[in-house]
C-alpha cells in the first residue's frame, strides 16, 4: 500500500499539526528523492493502465505454457467467421436455438468460405481469442459448432465490452496482453 500513498503524504499534515510534527514531516519529505517520487507516479499510472499489475482485472488468464512466445490474435465472430440470420436459410451450416424473452428462435448460421482452414492454421501459429459483441447465449453455441478443434483459448462476449456512445467496444487494452505484438 505504501506505493499507493507515497505521493499523497502532504494530505495528512493538517492545520493543527505541532511545529515538531511539521518539522519531522518536512525532514521525511526531503529524504524522498525525486526518482522515488517519479517511480511512485509511474507505478500508479501503470497500475491503472496495465491490468496485468492488478490480479483479476484482465479479461484473459495468464498465457499458458503452450502459448508462451506466441502472438495473441483477437478474432471477431459475426460477419468475420460467420453470417447469421433469424430468417430461414436453406443451406445453413448450423441452426442454433436461442431463447429470447421466453420464446425459442432459430438462428441460421453460414460459415464464411475457408473458415475451417483459416481457424486451423491460426491455431497452429497464434494464441487465438474470440472477442464478440454478441451475447454469450448465441455466440457460445455457435463457437462450439464452429471451433471443433479448440483453437480459441478464450471466448469474450458482450459483457467484456465497454459501452461507449451507444456502441459495444472491444477494448483490447483490457486483455492483459502486449498490444505491441
Amino acid at each position: 500500500f505504501k506505493a499507493l500513498f507515497c505521493c499523497f503524504r502532504a494530505q495528512h499534515v493538517g492545520q493543527s499539526s505541532s511545529s515538531t510534527e511539521l518539522a519531522a514531516y518536512k525532514e521525511e519529505a526531503n529524504t524522498i528523492a525525486k526518482s522515488d517520487l517519479l517511480q511512485c507516479l509511474q507505478y500508479q499510472f501503470y497500475q491503472v493502465r496495465d491490468c496485468g499489475l492488478i490480479p483479476g482485472t484482465c479479461l484473459l488468464p495468464e498465457v499458458t505454457e503452450e502459448d508462451q512466445g506466441r502472438i495473441c490474435v483477437v478474432i471477431d465472430l459475426d460477419e468475420t467467421l460467420v453470417h447469421s440470420s433469424f430468417k430461414p436459410i436453406n443451406n445453413a451450416d448450423f441452426i442454433v436455438p436461442i431463447e429470447i424473452e421466453g420464446t425459442t428462435h432459430q438462428v441460421y448460421v453460414l460459415k464464411r468460405p475457408y473458415v475451417d482452414e483459416f481457424l486451423r492454421r491460426m491455431g497452429e501459429l497464434f494464441e487465438c481469442v474470440l472477442f464478440t459483441a454478441s451475447l454469450a447465449k448465441y455466440a457460445d453455441p455457435v463457437t462450439d459448432l464452429l471451433d471443433r478443434c479448440g483453437v480459441f483459448r478464450a471466448r469474450l462476449f458482450r459483457e467484456s465490452c465497454v459501452f461507449h456512445q451507444g456502441c459495444y467496444v472491444k477494448d483490447l487494452s483490457r486483455l492483459g496482453r502486449d498490444l505491441r505484438k
